[in-house]
């Protein structure tokens, strides 16, 4: 062995000269000399080890930065700042972004040592707590040894994969978090395919190492062969390695050797992410990559000033608003913000490369930038990626409109879905067949149902239709979404899990054994028509234990016709109340929506039939009384009604059906308001009030 030496590349390694090649490109090595003193060790040759030399060198060593980081302009006006960073952490959902970006903030002293904080610190919005997931990107910073470190959270399910890559335009460099268990994903594929598209640089950080069935080994290697899917360069494949316990804020260079903090993992982001790459006397530019509102200060625009100074205040305070280069209007910056910590501190300039908030343009929007109002020039658009799935929202035309909504015209909803544009960049609003119908378009069925919820704790009452795909046309030939589905599910279920999928027109391409629990994992490659009314099915099928995660994946011929449901539906013929006594009879039918005392009215779907086909049901019939006296009154047991979410109600229903969707008016008043006219249903939701000590709202179907 001999120790070659490329100062120009700022790298060292140990390179076997018989094979000089063959140990990167088989196992994704690169032996580096240890930052430690008395220190001759070289990492295992699956870690993908960085590591800082005790031999000075003129240029810093770099681990993933691409050649295509390199901005428009001459490179020699081009400078790189060195007291901040910008990162986004990036993962698959419930790899442990947020839990991480909690241990960071904790350990930078963000808090006093007797604050009490809520766990998930990043994931403010009601909704997010609700379900437990990451739906808003969200900023904050750090500081650790006297550099900035900018921190951004992104959600990791693949329906708001366009807030990841909108954020990507702020940043230099991402952590991509990998669970030690699962390994890549679906959203680890998209989110790193984006940040190398982007030429950013990236630190693997291997989470949850702690798990019994952890295997960091094949994790770090599955992830290298992801890198070179994706055609990644051979400086981004020599990427640094972290081990961590997020929820116990440690972390280390090897899975048996994790330091008490986080101290590796400042260290990586320190020497690993680049400063940004400005132009600190040229002309001013920031593109607005996220908007925020607030109630005070108006639209709040949010992104990085790439070159120049931002001021406010005085002859300063003004710019231009640019979105093309014939494109520019007047605007005037009132209020400037950057980010401190965990909150937004008031400045009177920002340099370039940092993260600034900027308020006093009303009608700036995502994408444009603020220029110097003499010799200022707009930076690229944003643009992110088509939508997959479209859903029809109308106003509601049911017996019962109006008794809960404040929003129920037309025109509340049309300016509503309208606005929801200006920040929601994955998402399209077009005017549908009528003029109170308009048809939204977006990247899943959970993308459309967040906008769902939030309106309808706004006030806003409407219906919604079934999801449908949208389909291109090419060559005269129809080419439908496809989209990759990992299931991972229990052994013993795996069989009916297999069948299910294969009646919706699904394709197994991979199954491996995941850890020692007896867990398969299976890769499919399915119509996203299959996916509509899946999830139910499948935990129906492996008595919940399965779990399905899905990500876009290319268009593809038609692959013919799906059934996504094999049962009717039970529908009320009348209006009224409904009684005991006619549940009673009625629930030998199917299953039910509603309990005694719910009001109906003609056309409701009131509970699942158990056979194909839809079957009209007098739920509202009472018993008959006469003169006749018995001597005991008849004891009558009725099931439990099923208890449907809004997701489970947008994948209940067909074609012909709709949901009714209202607002919350009188606590703990259940009502079903449905529709069934000119074969048109319509599956209302009411809400429960929870317990005080948990404020959050549970959805129901009565």
């Amino acid at each position: 062995m001999e120790m070659a030496i490329n100062s120009s590349s700022s790298s060292f390694s140990l390179i076997n000269p018989k094979t000089p090649l063959l140990t990167k490109q088989l196992f994704g090595s690169s032996l580096a000399l240890s930052s430690f003193p008395n220190t001759s060790k070289t990492t295992p040759t699956s870690s993908l080890r960085c590591r800082r030399s005790r031999f000075s060198f003129h240029s810093p060593i770099k681990c993933s930065v691409s050649t295509e980081t390199s901005t428009t302009g001459t490179r020699s006006q081009l400078m790189r700042r060195g007291d901040v960073r910008n990162i986004a952490i990036v993962a698959h959902v419930d790899h442990g972004k947020t839990t991480l970006v909690d241990a960071m903030l904790r350990q930078s002293k963000v808090f006093r040592d007797n604050q009490f904080v809520q766990e998930r610190i990043m994931d403010s919005n009601d909704l997010e707590r609700e379900r437990g997931i990451t739906i808003l990107s969200k900023n904050t910073s750090i500081t650790y040894k006297d550099t900035k470190i900018n921190i951004i959270d992104t959600p990791g399910h693949s329906d708001f994969g366009g807030e990841v890559e909108r954020i990507l335009n702020m940043v230099e460099g991402v952590l991509l978090v990998v669970d030690s268990v699962e390994g890549p994903m679906p959203q680890t594929r998209f989110v790193l395919k984006k940040a190398l598209e982007f030429g950013h640089a990236v630190v693997v950080v291997v989470n949850k190492i702690d798990r019994p069935s952890a295997r960091p080994d094949f994790v770090i290697n599955s992830t290298f062969e992801l890198f070179i899917e994706l055609n990644a360069t051979d400086e981004q494949c020599d990427f640094q390695s972290i081990y961590a316990i997020g929820i116990k804020g440690k972390a280390g260079l090897s899975p048996d050797d994790l330091a008490e903090d986080l101290g590796p993992l400042f260290e990586a982001i320190m020497r690993c992410i680049p400063g940004p790459r400005i132009e600190k006397d040229g002309a001013l530019q920031m593109l607005a990559t996220n908007i925020e509102y607030d109630e005070h200060k108006g639209r709040i625009a949010i992104g990085r000033v790439h070159a120049g100074v931002l001021e406010r205040n005085g002859c300063e305070g003004f710019a231009d608003v640019c979105t093309s280069e014939d494109s520019c209007r007047f605007g005037r910056i009132s209020e400037l913000f950057v980010y401190e910590k965990f909150s937004r501190v008031p400045a009177t300039k920002v340099e370039a490369g940092d993260i600034c908030a900027v308020c006093g343009i009303e009608d700036i929007q995502i994408g444009e930038t603020i220029a110097d109002k003499a010799f200022g020039k707009p930076l690229p658009s944003i643009k992110v990626e088509e939508p997959t799935v479209k859903m029809a929202f109308s106003i509601n035309t049911s017996p019962f409109v109006g008794r809960e909504g404040k929003y129920v015209t037309s025109r509340n909803l049309r300016d509503r879905l309208y606005r929801e544009l200006e920040r929601n960049l994955a998402m399209k609003v077009e005017e549908g067949e009528t003029a109170d119908t308009f048809v939204v378009s977006g990247r899943g069925t959970l993308h459309i149902t967040i906008l769902i919820e939030n309106m309808r704790r706004e006030g806003y009452e409407f219906m919604v239709g079934p999801p449908k795909v949208i389909n291109k046309k090419v060559d005269d030939k129809v080419l439908e979404p496809y989209e990759i589905a990992t299931v991972e599910v229990p052994e013993e279920h795996m069989g009916s899990v297999v069948e299910l999928l294969g009646r919706r027109r699904g394709q197994m391409f991979d199954m491996q054994g995941v850890g020692s629990e007896g867990t398969t994992l299976l890769k499919y490659k399915i119509p996203t028509r299959g996916l509509l009314g899946l999830r139910n099915a499948i935990l129906t099928a492996s008595r919940g234990t399965a779990i399905l995660n899905t990500i876009f994946d290319s268009y593809g011929p038609w692959a013919g016709d799906i059934i996504t449901r094999d049962q009717g539906s039970l529908v009320a013929f009348e209006d009224g109340t409904s009684t005991s006594y006619a549940l009673a009879s009625s629930q030998d039918r199917g299953q039910m929506f509603i309990a005694p005392g719910a009001g109906v009215y003609k056309g409701q779907i009131v509970g699942i039939h158990q056979r194909t086909g839809d079957l009209s049901l007098n739920v509202c019939k009472k018993k008959a009384a006469t003169n006749v006296r018995s001597n005991k009154e008849q004891t009558v047991v009725l099931d439990t009604p099923l208890d449907y979410s809004l997701d489970d109600c947008i994948e209940y229903i067909l074609e012909d059906e709709l949901v009714e969707v209202t607002p919350r008016k009188y606590p703990n008043v259940q009502k079903s308001k449905a529709c069934k006219k000119d074969k048109v249903s319509s599956v209302e939701l009411h809400q429960v009030d929870p317990p005080a000590e948990h404020p959050c709202e549970v959805m129901r179907i009565q």
